[in-house]
């Protein structure tokens, strides 16, 4: 998962395909104040507004990216995001309301710039969000993200964990901005606690075990020990390595960062916990967005724009339930001809889960040779990338353990951009809270996924592509990014990655399972009123994967309807558009460069990858 996503936990803010996509959802209020507006602004200048936009909107994600005060048309680097009701309906209106300008923009003859309009356009379209949904907020990755308060990311997570992440402490004015981030937490905390009795004030309130699971969150950060509080720790040894501090100064800025914690950041995580606290006897018990007040229609947006597809609910579930039966019969195949022929796909999974061969030790040692055999893949792969792609992205990647505070309600593995400047590099994060979840045999696939040639080799090489406009650098498209990781895991395949290695290859079609799986279950909670114990024992029974991991998924997809999506719409499509190319081209078919007109125009919607992918085949057969 690029988490975001793509994504999305509290170290990992920085970072999220089928048919025609959907036109932008525009906020209707924005209408009228745009269409006034003078229709001579030039495109690239719109940009640039929308740019500056979002990220005032989203200092701690200018951060993370590294971005310029030019940039983002502001000093922000001691500034926190705020999420009132009041900010966000802001945010959304004014990049409706650019948008209405863009919209009035005559599409270029040029292909590429043509190409950056409609990207451009559908991605206002995600950030500006449902009209219809005034609820949630929006983010960076996800775009309209329903629950501001939820288990898994969000301001309450994000936030604190963009200080961990992507605040650098060099000089004393980093330390003082750090500081004043500290210091704007109580406001921005507040505003948080604002939007959550908004949105519950008209029904809106997440399910019951979402918030359940938040309020370890927010007790953890509102802890009063101020020694062991993650941003006094962070903050203590990040000013530490200053050099250019004297001693005197460092002692009085600890005392300072010790004060603000206990006075105002510990503090506003206590009002919000005493809010969610207060809030858990009016907390839905469904499992569904269908339970909240206009979910319904909020799903079916969900599904477009995350899903990036005119498919119905109910056409992707039973898609999920076809490929499940398909993937199941391959597995079943493997899994006799290694002796393992009793029960069903899932039961002996779990049978293999068991197995002492297959497990890490539950120790430092055992965690310390996981990381090392991550980091093997990598080289490995990374020593075969000239065989299927020619360009390589300039940015390096690295594996890290999540960290053990957020845990618990953490994916398995995920991925976070590099900053735009090199000056951080790719993360491959990998939850290590449940050594069980992580079988050896499902490791490579993994990696691949989150790493190279997957999320890593996508997002690094977006970002590098300087020709575009900033935002698509940045940002994210669900189903293409996800689907890009997934498909990554079959070209891992194609290039005999798991050759001589049965029990890899039955990690990798269980990784593909897993993600039909996700269309099943996601629609079926969504869509088809399933409860969440009726989804978490079909993906048990189903996949055979840790329940520590089934938990923790299934509350991801009620925290994000219509994400789960993305991965195998995204891939199917990639996988038609490769179909198409080698039947249209023949001997004429080329993987690298194939490969590189998918990945070397940034992240899109697939209607707008499905032509330029039409343009390359005919550039080809005019050779």
């Amino acid at each position: 998962m690029m988490k975001k996503t793509s994504l999305t936990l509290a170290v990992l803010l920085a970072l999220a395909a089928c048919d025609k996509a959907p036109a932008p959802t525009t906020s209707t209020a924005a209408a009228p104040a745009a269409a006034s507006a003078p229709a001579t602004v030039s495109a690239e200048a719109l940009y640039a507004k929308a740019t500056e936009l979002l990220f005032q909107a989203r200092p701690l994600s200018a951060s993370a990216f590294s971005l310029s005060e030019a940039q983002v048309g502001k000093p922000f680097a001691a500034d926190v995001d705020m999420y009132s009701a009041t900010a966000e309906e802001k945010l959304r209106s004014e990049l409706a309301a650019v948008l209405s300008q863009l919209e009035q923009v005559p599409v270029p003859s040029d292909a590429d710039a043509a190409d950056n309009l409609a990207v451009m356009k559908n991605l206002l379209g995600f950030y500006v969000g449902d009209s219809q949904v005034p609820q949630g907020y929006i983010d960076m990755w996800m775009g309209h993200s329903p629950f501001v308060i939820n288990q898994i990311n969000g301001p309450i997570i994000d936030m604190p964990g963009a200080l961990v992440s992507s605040h650098p402490i060099k000089t004393a004015q980093d330390a003082q901005n750090y500081l004043h981030r500290l210091e704007k937490l109580g406001p921005a905390l507040a505003a948080v606690g604002d939007k959550f009795d908004i949105d519950a004030s008209k029904d809106w309130i997440p399910p019951r075990v979402l918030l359940d699971k938040a309020l370890k969150i927010l007790n953890n950060y509102g802890s009063k020990d101020t020694a062991t509080h993650p941003l006094f720790t962070d903050f203590k040894t990040k000013l530490a390595s200053a050099n250019d501090i004297s001693a005197e100064q460092k002692a009085q800025m600890e005392q300072q960062a010790t004060t603000l914690i206990s006075t105002v950041v510990a503090p506003g995580y206590q009002a919000l916990a005493a809010k969610v606290q207060q809030a858990l006897p009016h907390a839905k018990l469904d499992a569904g967005i269908w339970a909240q007040p206009g979910g319904d229609e909020f799903y079916a947006y969900s599904v477009r724009q995350l899903g990036d597809t005119n498919l119905t609910p109910a056409q992707i579930h039973q898609i999920g339930l076809d490929e499940v039966a398909r993937i199941s019969k391959e597995m079943d195949r493997i899994l006799n001809a290694n002796g393992y022929s009793e029960g069903s796909v899932g039961d002996r999974m779990a049978q293999l889960n068991e197995e002492p061969r297959f497990l890490y030790e539950d120790s430092d040692a055992g965690r310390k040779q996981l990381l090392d055999d991550l980091n093997g893949y990598i080289k490995e792969m990374d020593g075969r990338m000239v065989e299927q792609f020619g360009a390589r992205p300039p940015y390096a990647v690295e594996v890290r353990r999540i960290p053990v505070e957020i845990q618990d309600s953490a994916a398995g593995g995920q991925y976070t951009s590099p900053a735009i400047d090199g000056s951080k590099p790719g993360i491959y994060w990998i939850n290590l809270a449940d050594m069980k979840a992580n079988p050896k045999f499902d490791l490579k696939t993994l990696t691949y996924h989150e790493a190279i040639p997957g999320h890593h080799w996508q997002i690094a090489l977006n970002l590098a592509q300087d020709k575009l406009p900033l935002l698509r650098r940045l940002a994210s498209y669900n189903a293409y990014s996800e689907g890009w990781a997934l498909y990554s895991e079959q070209v891992a395949a194609d290039m005999g990655m798991y050759k001589n290695d049965p029990f890899g290859d039955l990690g990798r079609l269980k990784a593909e399972l897993f993600r039909s799986v996700r269309l099943v279950v996601d629609t079926g909670m969504h869509a088809k009123h399933w409860s969440r114990e009726q989804a978490i024992q079909y993906m048990a029974d189903t996949t055979g994967t840790a329940s520590s991991d089934v938990v923790s998924e299934i509350e991801r997809y009620m925290a994000w309807p219509g994400q789960a999506l993305g991965y195998k719409l995204g891939m199917l499509k990639i996988i038609e558009l490769r179909q198409q190319a080698k039947t249209a081209l023949g001997d004429k078919f080329d993987a690298k460069a194939f490969h590189d007109e998918v990945l070397l125009g940034g992240a899109m919607p697939m209607t707008v990858l499905e032509q330029r992918v039409q343009r390359f085949i005919q550039a080809q057969q005019a050779k």
